[in-house]
């Protein structure tokens, strides 16, 4: 499973030979300049709710892609199947299995809406299992007692946390979230964009080491396999 930054909640995920795009928010991020959203190639685009840090480019992209298959909640799918795109339309709790693996929709406590307005359905995040490999993709939340809920069920080698605060869990509660998911390895996201979110990169990790936890902070365009 290889895992790919591209700035922001922005993700691409290869696992098993398949390609998945997550939160497309890049062609308005001066930090992601660098990336070429036309040149991106995917199966999947994941979202995990509808705000426009995290579906700016999805229409964008979904012309390169004709083909993908856009997941996530109730709401969001159907606004983007009404505009023609192919989608497969998923809930909390609910459970996929997709030609690369499992893929279950969970909880996340955030808000929820287009750009125009349109109601986005509950915000969520993904549990993929892959073949050798499983991660958590947490979206946008606060810090949830739901989380205990996930290694209930899956073993997690990585979970993806947003960590810049003021909208959404700080480093200090992503290190709570990683102790119920019951995961040390962890990659942040959803930080340094803007002002509201901008962290203390030394800080950050010298708190997750203290814990005997490990925390990545990907360069954007940066990868990493596992």
């Amino acid at each position: 499973m290889k895992i790919t930054y591209y700035g922001h909640a922005a993700l691409q995920i290869e696992i098993s030979g398949k390609t998945i795009l997550v939160d497309p928010f890049i062609s308005a991020n001066p930090k992601a300049a660098h990336i070429n959203i036309n040149e991106l190639k995917f199966d999947y685009l994941f979202l995990t709710h509808a705000h426009q840090d995290h579906t700016l480019d999805v229409e964008h992209v979904m012309q390169f892609n004709p083909e993908a298959v856009i997941v996530s909640n109730a709401e969001i799918v159907t606004y983007y199947m009404l505009k023609g795109f192919k989608a497969h339309m998923m809930n909390h709790g609910g459970s996929w299995k997709f030609d690369f693996g499992l893929v279950k929709y969970v909880n996340a406590i955030h808000s929820s809406s287009f750009a125009d307005g349109t109601y986005g359905g509950n915000p969520g995040g993904f549990v993929i299992e892959g073949e050798h490999k499983n991660i958590y993709i947490a979206g946008d939340t606060a810090l949830t007692m739901d989380m205990k809920l996930i290694p209930m069920r899956t073993k997690l080698d990585l979970a993806i946390l947003p960590i810049g605060s003021n909208f959404t869990m700080d480093v200090d509660d992503a290190i709570i979230a990683s102790d119920f998911i019951d995961c040390d390895k962890i990659m942040g996201y959803h930080y340094d964009t803007f002002g509201y979110i901008e962290i203390n990169h030394e800080e950050a990790i010298r708190k997750f080491f203290n814990k005997g936890k490990d925390l990545m902070l990907l360069d954007i365009g940066q990868s990493i396999e596992l």
